[in-house]
């Protein structure tokens, strides 16, 4: 994962009717290609809005991404893009859009055969389209970082890649652009920005103070306003606006500065959503408890730091505070409607055992931050879930 470039930071329009300035943010001359998902945008006047702010420019439109953007979906807009000499990308949706729209801006460039080879063989990233956003699902924090993840669907295989250059150009943060949301993308965008955080702060002691009060004020954040969201029928512009600034805080690289992360419960995460097409933010919310109860004593210091800062756990011995923070994080993504083990989505002991075989054919050995998660351990979290 890339960590936030201090010298070219993501510009962010941030709040109600920031898209009046959509258009000062593109290059005059722009050839536009703007990117989406199923069409939704379309039913709730984003598009309608996106298309107006950008009157006068050369606009062409690619949908359809997925949910999870797949690798051949993406490559279908490089013909546009060279029948039509794009040379602007605008993202319009939630970071599975923008994630996309990285990967293509990416490709476009790509002097390789296959630009598969980005995700599966680190290719080295020379140069992309500039792209900008416009986010209407607050998640992955893909609006302000250069991170990216893509699925294979021939291969079953899910890779993230990350380069400086397809940061964002800028992205607009309207709360409102959220309140069309069913609950549960709501609740998958809660949970996968908590587990952004935990991957970057419950880890192991690093000297980082105001790193660590960085990352519980954002999980403190997420966990009340989450419940906010979820038990009220009516959106709230303060709540949405609190989930969505949270969400880009999670991840745009500010609380992995001076620490080191792990990313093991996101790699595993991966083999699931490649496998069984399960949302992102639910595939982290079944592994992350039982990776947690697995890493217990080697991750205590700061697992124990979680249980009294973040959940007010004071009472009983350093295991009885331990486990009782893992069921309270696994209780918060309950409360969410997020299932959290493996039966809840009927994969049974054959899924594990091709997970195992899919990392042994890659080379994998070990994994985590210090290398100390093992296949072995993988299939223990697995199992326990």
């Amino acid at each position: 994962m890339e960590n936030f470039d201090f010298n070219n930071p993501v510009k962010i329009l941030f709040g109600k009717g920031k898209i009046s300035e959509l258009a000062n943010q593109i290059p005059i001359n722009a050839k536009i290609l703007v990117t989406y998902g199923g069409g939704s945008i379309k039913n709730n006047d984003i598009y309608n809005q996106v298309m107006a702010n950008l009157h006068g420019f050369e606009i062409f439109e690619f949908g359809g991404i997925e949910p999870n953007p797949t690798y051949e979906t993406c490559i279908k807009a490089l013909d546009i893009i060279n029948d039509n000499n794009i040379n602007f990308l605008l993202a319009v949706g939630g970071g599975s859009v923008i994630d996309a729209t990285k990967f293509i801006a990416a490709s476009a460039n790509y002097v390789g055969v296959d630009s598969w080879d980005i995700l599966a063989k680190s290719g080295e990233v020379k140069k992309a389209i500039p792209i900008g956003t416009v986010l209407t699902l607050p998640a992955t924090g893909s609006e302000m970082n250069g991170n990216s993840v893509i699925t294979k669907k021939t291969t079953q295989e899910k890779f993230a890649f990350g380069s400086p250059f397809v940061l964002p150009k800028f992205s607009i943060l309207d709360p409102e652009y959220t309140y069309s949301l069913p609950k549960h993308q709501v609740a998958n965008g809660i949970v996968d920005a908590f587990i952004h955080v935990m991957e970057q702060y419950l880890t192991y002691p690093s000297n980082s103070p105001v790193q660590d009060r960085f990352a519980e004020g954002v999980l403190l954040t997420l966990i009340e306003e989450g419940q906010i969201a979820f038990s009220t029928d009516a959106p709230n512009y303060e709540n949405r606006a609190n989930i969505m600034w949270a969400a880009t805080m999670a991840l745009n690289g500010l609380l992995s500065v001076g620490v080191k992360s792990d990313w093991a419960t996101h790699q595993i995460g991966h083999e699931l959503t490649a496998l069984h097409g399960l949302d992102h933010a639910v595939t982290l919310a079944i592994v992350l408890p039982g990776l947690l109860m697995q890493k217990r004593d080697e991750r205590s210091v700061k697992l124990l730091q979680y249980a009294e800062r973040v959940w007010n756990i004071t009472d009983g011995t350093d295991t009885e505070k331990m486990n009782m923070a893992i069921s309270k994080t696994e209780e918060f993504f309950k409360s969410l409607g997020i299932k959290t083990k493996l039966s809840d989505y009927s994969i049974g002991s054959d899924t594990i055992d091709k997970i195992i075989n899919r990392l042994e054919k890659r080379g994998v050995k070990k994994m985590g931050m210090q290398q100390d998660i093992s296949l072995e351990e993988v299939r223990v979290i697995l199992e326990s879930r």
